[in-house]
Order: structure tokens, then sequence, then C-alpha cells
């Protein structure tokens, strides 16, 4: 850890540091929730008495913040160099997860903030600080939605650091690693419960478990309909991404949309309302 190269050792140097990622060999796994060392990496794990409620700390809520002025240049880290983004796009990738709790816990991060192994955030190699993900595991379909705050993993065959409550709440504690599609989380499409930002009346065209095929069809309606970007949206619902477009002033605007959608797209729109 102590070749990074982003800015001087005091900021983004001492925060890499902070991911659990790195520095330590892997040990046997811990048991899952009580263990009082261990973990996927060494001496890494609770504390005696973690917290009894994990199950209810809620997932992190995307929201419009600015990007971080220097955890997001290109730096150097065990020999290797990562280039992380410097703009919120769409990004889906399949790898394993591993988790870093403990060891870390109060260090700083990539972002100067703190290392809370009981909130809901994550290390990764280039997604831009701070941004959001969702993090499925792919054996058992559990998913959470995470702050990225932090970088790390820097192996070879991990894409993803959690927090130790996120990944207890993924299940995979005691196996120290599980994998997992990781899918960024665009703020201005996702609000508290999931729900549309702004109130208003809108069309939902689509709904889908993947992310990628709901913004396949945010493509489509842009471009065969000749929309503004800023008219169509994906709303987060449970497990599904909706697509939607609006908000329109009235209902009588959105079914002249609707009118198009199914007349240029043979797609069937449904008038949803946020109040």
């Amino acid at each position: 850890m102590k070749t990074i190269s982003i800015l001087s050792m005091t900021a983004l140097g001492l925060a890499l540091a902070g991911c659990g990622s790195s520095p330590s060999t892997p040990t046997k796994p811990a048991p899952a929730t009580t263990a009082k060392s261990g973990g996927y990496y060494l001496d890494d794990g609770p504390e005696a008495k973690p917290p009894a409620n994990l199950d209810a700390i809620p997932d992190a809520v995307p929201r419009e913040e600015p990007l971080h002025r220097f955890a997001n240049r290109t730096y150097v880290a065990l020999g290797n160099t990562y280039t992380p983004q410097t703009e919120r796009r769409a990004h889906s990738e399949e790898g394993l997860a591993s988790w870093y709790g403990r060891r870390f816990h109060g260090k700083k991060t990539a972002s100067g903030e703190p290392y809370d192994m009981y909130a809901m955030t994550a290390a990764h190699p280039t997604l831009p600080i701070p941004s959001y993900a969702r993090v499925t595991a792919l054996n058992s379909g559990k998913s959470v939605v995470v702050r990225i705050n932090d970088r790390g993993p820097f192996h070879s065959k991990r894409i993803i650091d959690l927090s130790y409550t996120a990944a207890y709440k993924l299940g995979y504690l005691a196996g120290g690693s599980t994998r997992v599609r990781v899918e960024s989380l665009d703020p201005i499409a996702y609000g508290t419960q999931g729900e549309s930002l702004i109130e208003g009346v809108y069309l939902q065209v689509g709904a889908f478990s993947s992310a990628d095929n709901a913004r396949q069809l945010l493509d489509r309606l842009t471009r065969e309909l000749e929309l503004d970007a800023s008219r169509t949206r994906m709303v987060l619902s449970g497990a599904l991404h909706r697509v939607q477009l609006g908000p329109y002033s009235s209902d009588d605007a959105a079914q002249s949309d609707r009118v198009r959608v199914r007349e240029r797209l043979d797609l069937n729109a449904v008038l949803v309302r946020r109040d």
C-alpha cells in the first residue's frame, strides 16, 4: 500500500490503507455473524459485541453528490495502475466480492471519511467516489445498495470490497467471498424507497430485473421517440428496474405519448402517478 501515488501519502495513500483488500493474507473464515476474529483477512471481523440489529440497517440511498476532488485521479497500487471513472455512467460487471471489517474500522477511506464497518459502503478500484451501486449475490439473488467511498480491492480475482454489514446482508461473511454482479445506480433516477424523485404523472413502459435490459429500452425510447434524455428515467422498485417517461403536466399529455409509444414501438405503456 505504500506505493500508491494519487496524492500525497497523507491523503489517498493513507486512505487506501484503510481498505481491507491487500494488506494481509487470507486466513480461515470465521463463523458467520458471531466471530470475534477472522473473517476473510487476518484479524478482521466484528467487534466482540456487534450491533444486534444489522438486518435493520437500511441500504444506502442514492443521491446527488459532487465527485471527490482527488480520489478519482489515476493511481498506482501494488505495482498496478488504476484509472477511476471521472463521470457517472452505466457500469455492470461480475466477479468476486470480499469484505473488510474491524481491522480498518475508523481508518480513513479514499474519500477521507472514516471507514464504518456497520454502514452500507464499499471499496471499488475505479467507480467514481462517491457513487452508488447495487450488488447482487449470484448464488442467492440477494442484493444490497452501497455507497462507494473507498478504493480496492487490489487483487486480480476480486472486483469489490463490501463493508462488514453489506457482506452480512448478502450472507457471505463465513465464506469470505462470493460471486456478485455490481451495477452502478444513477442518483437522478433513484430516490427514497426507489421511487421517482419528482412528483407527477409518468408513463411506465417496462419493468426488468436486469438493469442492462432497462437501459436498452431507455436508449430505444430516447432514439425512436426523439426524446430529451431528461424525459426518461429508470426507477428502482424492489428488485425491478422500471422504465418511465415523464413527468407530464397532465393525464392528457401523458396519453399523447402513450399513443406514440404504441404506434412507433408496439409497446403498451401504463399511466402511473406519484403524489
